[in-house]
């Protein structure tokens, strides 16, 4: 069965050979001066130009940097040497790489004023956050990514701007937050980069090795095959508990979030000229939005209908259209 899936994925006639991947992604194997310098000129450029993006919340930039970064390359080199069992010196790469990377996002951050708020920027706030569709994700990056790479008949750029998307932007991210003193931010997108970077080379490694590119290493050292996949399996499953805690707690987060809308709809609903625009969580505080005409209803009618809606002890915070603000207090205080 898994053989037969193999050879319908990717056919014996469109096989690359061991040697054409090693050439095209070890960096350290061929001409090695030549590779570097391409490397390391189109990162630093595609990092400039994926910061610019980032910092003007522009998804058309960012997109248009991942097109000329190359950092798909180490990523499934690290793949390939570990299914190989060798040193390719990929992961080093890929470490200067996030160096770099973040460094230039950092020194692009001092664009920024003082008081910018960096969750007003979507490029920001969607990669401060991860959780498991975007382990999903890149999984299903690395899956197209290798095989593209193992085929004759598949060009790789498309798979490379979709790993380079799944990696760069969020190492940008993580400096912009760094340069601006934002500790949990830039957590934040550096677990995203993290999870992503573990799904990518476990998905070439799973590609790499169901092809059998290490058995070919195996027999041509003259040592038995064994699975390399065990490690990185480790890994992955210690990044995946962190992002199934964080994606259950977003969807808590977004059921809390909708209970009280509908009970702040409520309870204005004597009031036929208020609406409720918009439910913020943020710092453990439920931040609702109102417009209203007149006088706000008492508060203590919004917190008994909030009782048993959400957790109790979190603050309620009002924000009314005519510049006005009420800490209503606590839910089941």
């Amino acid at each position: 069965m898994i053989s037969n899936v193999r050879a319908r994925v990717l056919p014996s006639s469109q096989r690359r050979s061991l040697d054409e991947l090693t050439e095209d992604l070890i960096l350290s194997c061929g001409d090695t001066t030549a590779k570097r310098s391409a490397f390391w000129t189109m990162l630093t450029l595609s990092s400039v130009i994926a910061a610019g993006g980032v910092l003007t919340d522009s998804t058309a930039t960012v997109i248009g940097a991942m097109i000329i970064a190359p950092l798909s390359t180490p990523i499934m080199g690290i793949a390939l040497g570990s299914v190989q069992r060798r040193r390719t010196r990929s992961a080093m790469v890929v470490l200067l790489a996030c160096v770099l990377v973040i460094a230039i996002g950092m020194a692009m951050s001092l664009a920024l004023p003082s008081n910018y708020d960096l969750l007003s920027n979507s490029q920001i706030s969607s990669r401060t956050s991860p959780d498991l569709m975007d382990l999903i994700a890149a999984l299903a990056t690395g899956l197209a990514g290798a095989v593209a790479l193992a085929r004759r008949d598949v060009a790789a750029v498309l798979p490379g701007v979709a790993i380079a998307i799944s990696l760069v932007p969020p190492l940008v991210v993580v400096g912009v937050c760094l340069g601006k003193l934002s500790g949990w931010l830039s957590l934040g997108a550096l677990a995203l980069f993290v999870s992503n970077l573990f799904a990518l080379v476990f998905a070439g490694m799973l590609v790499f090795a169901s092809l059998g590119y290490g058995t070919e290493t195996d027999k041509a050292a003259g040592r038995p095959a064994r699975s390399a996949s065990a490690a990185m399996a480790l890994l992955f499953v210690v990044v995946l508990i962190p992002l199934t805690a964080n994606t259950v707690a977003t969807l808590l987060l977004n059921a809390w979030t909708g209970r009280t809308k509908e009970a702040a709809q409520q309870w204005l609903t004597d009031d036929p000229g208020a609406s409720v625009t918009s439910v913020d969580a943020n710092s453990r505080t439920m931040y609702i939005h109102v417009r209203t005409p007149r006088e706000l209803p008492p508060v203590q009618s919004l917190l008994d209908r909030l009782d048993g809606q959400i957790p109790d002890g979190i603050p309620v915070v009002v924000d009314a259209s005519r510049g006005r603000r009420i800490n209503a207090g606590k839910v089941g205080g």
